[in-house]
């Protein structure tokens, strides 16, 4: 029987271990320091066994998973290098910044005992291990990191294993991974953070700001509203790449301010027909760092009971609706409902059944 062990089951690890459970020959351990976690992670099936004990988790494991924040990550891999670890054991982690966590992993100097960096660039709005998925790495890149002294069979082992997760795996040096992640998702934060806090300062003289920012704005902003110890560890874990990154941003945002200056007209229009060209290239429906919108737009007459019908509708067909938002709904006024699911396969069947209805329904 092949022992997996994670370390913080929550969307990420709970989410490999609902992939993992139930198959052939492998038994998913999980730990947490608290035991009401880890009594709560057997409870809902997440788990085969679980454990308060970072010894009796490391014990006789073939593959260990660090699902913890990289602003613990160093800690657990000192833990482990006091742990007798079996022979053959492979370490991995889950976290969105490579290059320290390999070095920090370098304490791990037991014979036989193998350390692969490991990035799963996928996730949610929902965190916790309630927010765990069977579905959620599926398609999803999912980002390895070896040591050059890390043998082909023990990379070729780990792939096998997450396998079971249905992701796309791809090798890459640590240093370049931070490097593009930095660009696709740790800038984007910052920059949202920073425009949302510019609003904010705007709104304290007058709150029309807050008022018409609603929608769109809140829309592109949206991962404004991540966890902020998670994002204090991520960007100062990966500061010297993202402080070169910023560099390039302000030449970008200057250069806007000299078109703007200057009445560019002609630049201003190339820089978004660049940026369109360039976008327009992206696949839409591929997992990525920034979990996608799965949005649609309902028009609903002014009717009694409407907002429920619609609800029972997508419920008798087994749609999954995540969330409902009334936008607009006044008397005599025709309302709008945001609707919101968990994946793009909801989101279609909604759409297709919605509209067979005849109800009007946008993207």
């Amino acid at each position: 029987m092949m022992k997996v062990s994670i370390f913080g089951v929550g969307l990420i690890g709970g989410s490999i271990a609902l992939c993992l459970k139930d198959k052939p020959g492998i038994k998913v351990v999980g730990y947490s320091p608290r035991l009401s976690s880890a009594e709560k992670y057997v409870q809902r099936g997440v788990v085969d066994e679980a454990t308060t004990s970072v010894e009796e988790a490391a014990a006789d494991a073939d593959f260990i998973f660090l699902c913890v924040p990289v602003g613990h990550m160093d800690e657990y891999l000192r833990q482990l290098s006091s742990c007798k670890l079996k022979k053959g054991c492979i370490v991995t982690d889950v976290g969105s910044t490579k290059a320290s966590v390999m070095h920090s992993a370098a304490a791990l100097k037991q014979e036989g005992v193998t350390f692969i960096g490991g990035h799963p660039m996928a996730g949610s709005e929902r965190t916790g291990v309630e927010a765990a998925s069977y579905h959620l790495l599926e398609n999803a890149f999912y980002v390895l990191t070896p040591a050059p002294s890390a043998a082909e069979e023990s990379v070729q082992a780990l792939e096998q294993l997450l396998s079971h997760t249905r992701a796309n795996i791809v090798t890459v040096e640590a240093e370049l991974h931070d490097d593009i992640v930095g660009a696709i998702s740790h800038l984007p934060h910052i920059i949202a953070v920073a425009l949302v806090n510019q609003v904010r300062l705007y709104n304290e003289s007058n709150g029309l700001y807050e008022a018409l920012a609603a929608g769109g704005f809140r829309d592109i902003t949206r991962i404004a509203s991540g966890d902020p110890a998670l994002w204090r560890d991520i960007l100062l874990d990966n500061r010297d790449v993202l402080l070169k990154h910023l560099k390039d941003w302000n030449s970008g945002i200057e250069e806007f301010v000299r078109m703007l200056e200057q009445g560019d007209g002609d630049g201003i229009s190339e820089a978004f027909r660049l940026a369109g060209e360039f976008r327009g290239k992206m696949p839409e429906r591929r997992k990525g760092m920034i979990h996608s919108i799965y949005d649609c737009y309902v028009d609903v007459p002014d009717h009694p009971g409407i907002i429920g019908n619609i609800a029972s509708e997508l419920g008798n067909n087994r749609i999954n609706l995540s969330n409902i938002q009334i936008i607009e709904s006044r008397m005599d006024v025709p309302g709008v409902l945001r609707l919101s699911f968990r994946n793009q396969e909801y989101l279609d069947m909604a759409i297709e059944l919605l509209r067979s209805k005849g109800y009007t329904v946008s993207t």
